[in-house]
């Protein structure tokens, strides 16, 4: 059964044929390193270990690489610095913010059961790839100097668009295009642009005096290029060579479909003189929380540090959340609920204590390959792990949760199920008119955006045993909150 991926460049699903089976590339955008990862952040980062471990499976893991990147240089990251360490200087603050919250991020999703990606390469250590790859730009004329910015020309792109499918007028609205006189057309985007005093700084591209940094999008153009054709060149095949600066896969969430890698294409494409950057654009689809975008203004913006040290109060194994998200098929949206996430640790409790001791079947069950093989299909995949344990098949069991990255060792979800005996065996019945009382005033908090304290109230509730769900009402839009006890 030949692998099928859905093609974001072609809007269809396409057989997956690499350009060298010997040296199989695949890039991931990886986190902004100003902040905790969101459970948004954790889907991508899911995903496509999953993709990793299925190409390693069928092209051997010596000939597949993985690049996931670090970006830590970015004005989220100058702005947190500022916030958390004002008495020192903005570089030294920087450095502390990107080194704290890397290490966070490495932490966190170790506990996801994600292998590490063949390289992680950080931006600031990639300056000089980039600044060569602007000044190719400028030399081609599709790029220029104006204000000590270089920007990229969109109109040097005959066909810049083509990822999103959006008409120029939608491009211009979706990318919040910023006005400046400087620009050639509103739709140029900045390559590199001066510092300001105390932000990092390089020495700027030929033509520019002034020190500045780079733009957000030529950072992967410029590491993708590096680490998977220049460093590739060594041992890829005379196919691969007659092909540059082009890899297999990009993959990333789907917000960075417009402007990010619509941007990353024009700028590959136009330096290296390619048709494509990638043969594959892979994009993973959005995270709600309880039927609602995640967000720190409606109070349910969820950390993975969150979920692994204490939320709603349980602390939930990182073996639950992966499972929790692969439930749905990665280009379909996904609503993280409470009841699901439980419903998750619940199965592979029951699963793990009926592998225990238990030898893994030899090779991948049939139902779980042919499933990612249809395009990553994990929800059906799960079903196939379903079919297994009601059919005893232990040793089918344990060789596709191991397949799926999942350990299959009950003492590493042991403690949420611990909290959980305990919470349910000194729960009392609820009493509803408090309840409904309790529920009152975290609305009536969350409409005073006193955010702490409705998330207070929240807590208060999940120790005793009670979920709130919060959705929209559809006829009127207004939130509406009920509430069930725990199982």
């Amino acid at each position: 059964m030949a692998l099928k991926l859905y093609n974001t460049l072609t809007r269809k699903k396409e057989v997956f044929e690499p350009l060298d089976a010997a040296n199989v590339r695949m890039y991931v955008c990886g986190p902004t390193v100003y902040d905790f990862a969101h459970i948004g952040n954790a889907r991508p980062v899911i995903v496509f270990d999953v993709l990793f471990r299925l190409l390693r499976h069928l092209y051997g893991p010596e000939h597949v690489t993985y690049v996931r990147n670090i970006t830590d240089v970015d004005d989220k990251i100058n702005a947190r610095a500022g916030e958390e360490y004002p008495d020192l200087p903005l570089n030294e603050a920087i450095r502390r913010v990107t080194e704290k919250t890397e290490a966070q991020f490495h932490a966190d999703i170790s506990k996801l059961g994600v292998l590490q990606p063949s390289r992680e390469p950080r931006a600031t250590e990639h300056i000089a790839e980039m600044k060569a790859m602007i000044e190719k730009l400028v030399e081609k004329g599709c790029a220029y100097v104006a204000e000590d910015h270089v920007l990229f020309h969109v109109a040097s792109m005959p066909d810049y668009g083509k990822l999103s499918g959006r008409s120029l007028d939608e491009m211009i609205a979706g990318a919040r295009v910023e006005v400046a006189p400087y620009k050639r057309d509103p739709m140029d985007f900045v390559l590199w642009k001066p510092s300001k005093p105390g932000e990092p700084s390089w020495p700027s591209p030929s033509g520019i005096a002034v020190q500045g940094r780079p733009g957000w999008h030529i950072e992967c153009s410029a590491m993708a290029d590096k680490w998977l054709w220049e460093a590739a060149k060594p041992t890829l095949s005379r196919t691969g060579l007659s092909r540059p600066h082009m890899f297999d896969i990009h993959g990333g969430g789907i917000d960075l479909v417009f402007p990010h890698h619509e941007n990353e294409i024009a700028q590959s494409r136009c330096a290296n003189a390619t048709p494509i950057m990638a043969q594959i654009w892979m994009h993973n689809g959005f995270l709600q929380v309880e039927g609602e975008k995640m967000a720190k203004s409606l109070g349910n913006f969820v950390t993975v540090h969150e979920l692994l040290e204490g939320w709603h109060g349980y602390e939930w194994p990182g073996e639950a959340l992966r499972f929790n998200m692969l439930r749905a098929q990665y280009r379909q949206p996904l609503d993280w609920t409470l009841t699901s996430l439980d419903e998750a640790h619940k199965t592979l409790w029951e699963w793990y204590g009926d592998i225990e001791g238990k030898e893994a079947a030899a090779g991948v069950p049939g139902p779980i390959l042919d499933a990612l093989m249809d395009d990553l299909n994990t929800p059906k995949a799960i079903s196939g792990l379903h079919q297994l344990h009601s059919a005893g098949h232990w040793g089918g069991l344990r060789a596709g949760l191991d397949f799926l990255g999942f350990s299959g060792d009950k003492s590493k979800i042991e403690r949420v199920k611990h909290l959980t005996v305990h919470a349910e065996a000194g729960r009392a019945p609820a009493d509803r008119a408090e309840v409904d009382a309790l529920i009152g005033a975290r609305n009536a908090a969350r409409k005073a955006r006193d955010f702490a304290e409705a998330d207070r109230i929240r807590d208060e509730l999940a120790g005793r045993g009670i979920i709130l769900k919060d959705a929209k009402d559809p006829k009127t839009g207004e939130l509406v909150t009920t509430w069930e006890v725990a199982r």
